[in-house]
């Protein structure tokens, strides 16, 4: 009998019988100072990952670098994209702000993504005649550090908007939070 006790949720709660809205209610307003919308960071997170995870193969297949180098070189842009956000951090908490410096360094990223993406589509635009090695290198390794210093304005500034997602005011998070608290 003991066991089947300590089993059970010692408080029970009821879902409030609200609409939970995508829109915040703490009076969080966007750019155009409507309600903001919940949710943050997946596209940043999602680009990053896709990246570092297929990185070493392009280096070492369509690069043609010894897999020694393409370590070392995707070990230097990851250190760039993780130190990069201290500096961004400290931009935006003393001049800029977390807002102005997401748009300020959100284009930076975008552009670095492009260019690695034309990185991508050298190859198809020249013969295989064509010696474009010095030049494919340079605008991979271009889009790479620019989406490094791009992630280091947005990452920081981003990460702290998680905490801004939770609206104590909206019933059905709150009822989330306790429900997990009592469990």
């Amino acid at each position: 009998m003991e066991t089947a006790d300590e089993q059970r949720p010692l408080l029970r709660l009821q879902p409030p019988q609200v609409a939970v809205s995508e829109h915040t209610s703490d009076g969080t307003v966007d750019i155009n100072r409507q309600p903001a919308l919940k949710g943050v960071e997946f596209c940043e997170c999602m680009a990053y990952f896709t990246i570092s995870k297929n990185l070493v193969t392009y280096l070492t297949n369509v690069l043609h670098e010894s897999k020694v180098a393409a370590a070392r070189n995707v070990s230097a842009w990851a250190g760039a994209c993780f130190l990069t956000p201290l500096l961004r951090a400290f931009i935006a908490d003393t001049y800029l702000g977390r807002y102005r410096t997401v748009v300020v360094f959100l284009p930076v990223y975008a552009v670095g993504m492009l260019v690695l993406v034309v990185s991508a589509l050298l190859p198809v635009f020249f013969s295989p005649s064509t010696n474009i090695g010095n030049i494919h290198h340079i605008v991979v390794y271009l889009g790479l550090y620019l989406a490094s210093i791009g992630s280091g304005g947005v990452k920081p500034c981003t990460s702290s908007f998680g905490a801004d997602q939770f609206d104590i005011n909206d019933p059905g998070e709150l009822f989330d939070q306790l429900q997990q608290h009592a469990v």
